[in-house]
């Protein structure tokens, strides 16, 4: 059997390229394989059957690009969702949309098993639970694109936390580029993801500064912007967070440390090191269990596949899902945390109550 899949939104992430990751010259003329349609492309049982968007000339340079018939370019995804029967559904459009996105789809008549929708899940944390709740109710699973979860290097740093090689986390520092709903979801979700742990009180800064709506030209103003802040996690670990600096000076780097070790982790540099500590001393070793370092032009593009193959096995019933729309809620809860702590000078306690859940946060 083969799956059939569609894309609501036609951009850069969904397989049109993106400036700063690609050459301009490629961008809509090319296949990317860091996309969602290079995911699809890329694995057995799943086919990329049907896009729709709004913009109809950049529906017309995907299609052309992806070779989709154009019949199945639907303008808006009404359109489509009310012609093609489909499986998986990916909701590439920027996140102020997904909520609108991803509940219609959930309701819609084409009635997909999965959908599969790109980070941050929402612009707020109210939008976040209700996308979530819709799911459930309409047995949909919700599969958030934060990429580090579907890349093995990612998986095997985990377990290896998991079996305590830094012992218990004590302090972590971490830094990547802003914005920080459009960059620092990945350096939240990573930081949670691995400890498996939940914020409890954050403060925050906010810099107000954007490089996005040039970057990706957006035809409107967002709120997203660079910044970081304090966070406190229920395990008793404290993390600060940096997300000021523009893209062409960043690196993601995370440090973990620990009362039995330590760890550093470079992925622009491709650098991850461990140190065991052995009576009072750090000691360097390999990454136990880890084969290798991660990096951004191998497991970054491996993740789409990663993704896509783990959207077929959903499909198949044979995988529980590997990033749910509620755990993609803690970091999105974090980021909004921040925001409010800067603008109201306090610290916030979380999990958010209403009216903050309401906050919203708009970014491409």
């Amino acid at each position: 059997m083969v799956y059939r899949a569609g894309i609501i939104g036609t951009g850069g992430i969904a397989g049109l390229g993106i400036l700063g990751m690609h050459d301009e010259a490629d961008i809509g003329q090319k296949k990317f394989k860091a996309s969602h349609a290079g995911g699809y492309e890329e694995t057995e049982g799943i086919e990329l059957v049907a896009i729709a968007d709004v913009d109809e000339s950049k529906l017309e340079r995907f299609g052309d690009a992806w070779e989709i018939p154009e019949d199945r370019r639907y303008v808006g995804h009404e359109a489509m969702l009310e012609s093609e029967n489909l499986d998986v559904v990916s909701v590439c459009t920027p996140s102020y949309l997904h909520r609108e996105h991803v509940v219609s789809t959930a309701r819609s008549a084409s009635d997909p098993a999965v959908i599969w929708c790109e980070k941050p899940i929402a612009a707020s944390v109210g939008e976040a639970e209700e996308m979530s709740n819709v799911c459930a109710d309409t047995d949909t699973e919700l599969v958030v694109n934060h990429s580090f979860r579907f890349t093995e290097k990612v998986e095997q740093l985990r377990r290896a936390v998991a079996d305590g090689i830094i012992g218990e986390p004590k302090s972590i520092s971490a830094d990547f580029r802003r914005e920080l709903m459009r960059n620092s979801t990945h350096l939240l979700d990573l930081l949670v993801y691995l400890l498996d742990a939940n914020a409890t009180r954050v403060s925050g800064y906010i810099n107000e500064e954007n490089d996005a709506v040039d970057a990706l030209g957006g035809t409107r103003e967002v709120t997203d912007s660079g910044g970081g802040g304090h966070v406190l996690l229920n395990d008793g670990t404290f993390a600060t967070i940096d997300c000021t600096v523009a893209r062409d000076i960043s690196s993601m780097c995370l440090q973990f440390i620990g009362t039995d070790g330590k760890l550093y982790l470079n992925n622009d540099d491709g650098e991850w090191r461990y140190w065991t500590l052995e009576d009072g001393v750090h000691i360097e070793e390999p990454v136990p269990g880890v084969s290798g370092a991660w990096s951004w032009d191998v497991d970054y593009r491996q993740a789409f596949p990663n993704a896509a193959s783990h959207i077929v096995n959903l499909l198949n019933g044979v995988a529980e899902n590997r990033s749910p729309g509620i755990e993609a809620t803690r970091s999105l809860e974090i980021i909004v945390s921040f925001y409010i702590s800067h603008y109201t000078g306090s610290h916030v306690d979380l999990p958010l109550e209403t009216p903050l859940k309401d906050v919203r946060i708009t970014s491409w």
